[in-house]
Parts: C-alpha cells; structure tokens; sequence
C-alpha cells in the first residue's frame, strides 16, 4: 500500500521542526544515522545519530540565546559544508529565531545587502566569510576558527546545556527567511513560517525525494540556496532518512562526486543539470554504483540528452521536479505514484497542490497550450507556500491575485496532465508572432557534440520584434568558426521547428551562473539589447 504523503498535512496550533520532527525520530529511532560528514580533502568523518543531532541542536539552541539570540532574530548563516550548518540551523529553528542562509560565494557588497535588509543580529560564518562582513555591530559566532571580535561557535555549543527548555513555536511564527534572485533589481526576501514549510516537505522527501529511514541521502548543491532546505534538510529528515554531506574546497569535481557515489553506501542522489552536464562527459562505463537506487535533479529544467545519457550509462533514470524558492515541490516525477518518466517533461502536480496553467486571459489553459503555471490559494491555502515577500508588500499583492499563487513561469501541459517547461515570464522569445521558449533552443543546441554550455536568449529586432540568439561554450577540440555557426543553426533547424533557430550565436568562454547554478539570462540580455 502506497503511503498518502498529503493525509496529516495540517498545520497544528503549535509546531517546531527541531523538536517536533527531529526529535520525534530520536524518539522512534535514537541511534538511527541523522547525518554523515565526510571532508573531501582529508577523509576525516563524523556520523551522527539523531539522538545525538538533538543533544548537539539543544545545546547550539541554548547557546545562542546566552549569546543574545532572540526569538523571531534574523541570523545570517554563511557556512560551507561542514556539520555546524545543520547544528546552528536546527539550534536556531528550536529557540524560535530564523535563519537567513546565504553562500560564501556572495560577494561583500551582496552579504552587506543581506545583513541590511533583513535587518540581521547575529552571523555565523567561518574564518572565509569574516573579510565579507565588514562593520557589525550584532552578534558575531564564528566556526572553525578564532578571530579578535568573534565568539567560538564550536566551543559555546560544547559547554552549553543538552536539554532546552525555551517556549513552544508557533505554526505561523516566522521560520526561515531565504533571498531569492530577482528579474530586475535586488533579490527578494522569501519568508517562511515555521509549520507550512518544513510540513510540506513531507510530499518532497516522501514524493520526489522516494525517501525511507533506511536511506542515505546526497544533495550535492551548496547549502546557501533553497536547495538545501529541499534536500539537506526539511526533506530527508521529514522521512527519518539520514543525510550525507561532502565538504569540498574548490570547483565542483565530476570524477570526485563519481567516486563518492561508488565509495560510499548512497541511496539516493540529487543532482542539478548544470553538474550533470560535467559529469556525463567522464567515462562512466566502466564506473559501478552498488547501493544507488534513484536519482533526482532540479534547478533548472533537464535536457532530454542528459537523461538518456545517464541512464543508458547506469540503468538509472533522472527523476526531475519543479519549485521555487517559495514553494516545496509543485510539480514532478514520482516513481511511488506509478507514471512513468516522460524525458523533457517536469512531472505531475504534486497531489495536494491545485496546480494550473493559466492563459493571459486568467482561464486554464488547455493541454498544448502556453499558460502560466499557478496554485489555488482559495478558499483553502495549501501548506508549503511562502508567507510574504518580506517588507515587500507590492510584489506579495502582485504574486497573489485572486485565487492564485503565479510563479511568474511558463509551460505547456499534455493531453495525460504532463507539465513541459518554457521559460520564465521575461525569457519567452515573442518572433513574427511566435512564442519561443529558451529550453528547448537550449535543449536542441545541447546535442550537438561541439556544445558544453548555452544560453538562449530573445534580442530585439526591428523587424521580427525579437530574433533568438544564443550564447555557446565549445568543449574541448572544438574551436569557433562560421563553418561551426552555420552547422549549429542547420542543427537546430532539423532538431525542432525552424523558425526556433539561432539567428545568432555568440561563442563565449563562460555563461553567467547564480550561486545556486542557474544561468543569469538577464545579465545575457542585457549586452545584447
């Protein structure tokens, strides 16, 4: 019998992800593995139990208050992976405080903008994220390390109390605060309560994730973007499986992550295209992983290519979904629900979310037809949507609007509910009257074998409105040219409907990334006006 991961899905009175679901596993599980750190460099490792993950958070959560941690504080948590990141977030999560998490690729002026707007008292960072910070005047834990004008995280949780005694977190009390990039201007502030969020994960660690207690979990993406929270946190430890984390100075490694997958008893893998790009390149003939049993990715939409690639090479299939920063998982392919896996398409709506497609018109778009993907919010709110831009009330207003959550993304869905994504809002290409979507040119580009990385975007053209161009990073042996040019336009021209062709391409050494791995169209469009 198949569990029905929406039954429970309310939010009660009062609810705390540290000591209503955490402990709630140490309690039916205590010695159960919680998480498993490994240090790339050095193979020194630390397992702990989830017994001892709330012992560890109790004392990081009695530590903080004595330090002057507040309920309902803002603490920015820039930290890379290494166990005090689950330790201070679960700490701050049970005194009631709300992490703001953040990477420490974030340049100073980018760490500076948090700290301002979100209004944050407290950082924690290690010795790397100290030269970011600048002036501050709140409260400064430092990890790993020990600097003038700094309090040791490590040592106060270790001389702090095991139990914490504190009051009772409320299912709407703020819970998690994440920035998120917008398309024009500063990022947004994303705020969560404390129930809504992490209850709802239960449908991404149950769903998508396919996780049980028994399971090991990698999420290779950093832990400063909503990723985290998907599958380094709220989503494994929902399902009682335990976490596996790799710390890794320097560039994302693809032989590294495929010999941890083959050393180390992994279950289940996450992954975004933009590593699976990198890593498809290696030889995985000859590469053997004995305990892998599912594989997911995220992100940003998967090219039907790396799928293929991966699963003739492994017998695996990449099982993709689709959210946001502000949701849990919307949309997705969930092997425990029986559909099988359509190679381009995002998935189904997640059961429990009254998923749509609406038109410009604001009615529901039939299947073939373009709509923007939005939640019914009324007359039932679903668990798993932000509360509020915070201090943004112009953006929530313009996000809900009548019944509806609009995620500001564009698809189509088939005649069988299956979901094909087309772009963001901004990035559909309107040509002599067509609408373009950049992931399929992208997806199209990406087979040929001269192509590494592209992006595609809409210029403005005199007389077609926009022509769709696209930037191309070669791989290795392959070098630019106009024979090239027109060999990736006739490419496309073969692979999907002329009139989506390239008009222009533009070789490039590098595309713009965001920290979380997603290609910054925007700053693309805006050199080529």
């Amino acid at each position: 019998m198949k569990d029905d991961f929406t039954s429970g899905l309310q939010a009660p009175e009062f609810y705390n992800f540290a000591t209503d679901t955490l402990d709630g596993w140490t309690r039916k599980q205590p010695d159960a593995l919680a998480l498993w750190w490994v240090d790339a460099g050095t193979r020194v490792e630390r397992k702990f139990s989830f017994a001892e993950m709330t012992a560890l958070s109790s004392q990081a959560a009695n530590f903080l208050q004595a330090s002057g941690v507040r309920r309902g504080d803002r603490v920015l948590v820039m930290l890379p992976r290494l166990p005090e990141w689950w330790i201070a977030m679960l700490g701050l999560i049970r005194l009631g405080a709300v992490p703001v998490p953040a990477t420490l690729l974030l340049s100073p002026r980018e760490v500076r903008y948090r700290i301002e707007t979100a209004q944050v008292a407290a950082i924690i960072t290690t010795p790397d994220g100290i030269a970011k910070i600048g002036e501050f005047a709140g409260q400064r834990l430092l990890v790993a390390g020990t600097a003038a004008g700094w309090t040791d995280f490590d040592a106060g949780v270790s001389a702090a109390p095991t139990e914490f005694a504190g009051e009772r977190t409320r299912s709407g009390d703020p819970g998690i605060l994440y920035f998120t990039s917008a398309t024009t201007g500063e990022p947004k502030m994303v705020l969560h309560t404390q129930a809504s969020y992490a209850l709802a994960h239960r449908l991404t660690g149950g769903l998508w994730l396919d996780l049980r207690p028994d399971d090991l979990h990698w999420n290779i993406s950093d832990l400063g973007w909503g990723k985290a929270a998907w599958s380094s946190f709220y989503g494994p430890w929902q399902m009682g499986a335990g976490v596996f984390a790799l710390h890794v100075a320097g560039n994302f490694n693809p032989v590294l992550a495929l010999d941890t997958l083959e050393h180390y008893p992994v279950t289940t893998w996450c992954a975004p295209p933009t590593a699976l790009r990198i890593i498809v390149r290696e030889d995985l003939s000859r590469r053997r992983f004995p305990h892998l049993r599912h594989c997911v990715t995220a992100g940003e939409p998967l090219n039907p290519e790396l799928l293929k690639i991966w699963r003739d090479a492994t017998g695996l299939t990449l099982h993709e979904a689709y959210g946001q920063t502000e949701t849990v998982v919307l949309i997705g392919n969930f092997p425990s629900l029986g559909f099988p896996v359509r190679p381009g398409s995002m998935g189904r709506p997640t059961p429990g979310m009254n998923v749509t497609l609406l038109g410009d018109d604001g009615q529901e778009a039939p299947a073939g037809v373009e709509g923007e993907i939005a939640i019914r919010v009324k007359p039932q709110r679903p668990l798993g949507l932000f509360q509020e831009y915070w201090c943004n009330p112009e953006e929530t207003a313009d996000k809900f609007t009548g019944d509806w959550y609009f995620t500001g993304d564009r698809a189509r869905r088939d005649a069988d509910g299956y979901y094909w994504f087309v772009g963001r809002h901004d990035d559909v290409i309107k040509s002599s009257g067509f609408r373009i979507g950049p992931f399929e040119v992208e997806s199209a580009l990406l087979e040929h074998p001269a192509v590494l990385d592209v992006a595609v975007i809409g210029k403005s053209d005199a007389k077609r409105g926009q022509i769709v161009k696209a930037f191309i990073m070669l791989r290795p042996g392959h070098a630019a040219s106009d024979n090239l040019r027109r060999s990736l336009q006739q490419h496309c021209k073969q692979t999907i409907a002329p009139f989506k062709y390239p008009r222009e391409v533009e070789f490039v050494t590098s595309l713009p990334k965001t920290a979380s791995g997603k290609t910054r169209r925007i700053e693309l469009r805006e050199k080529a006006p």
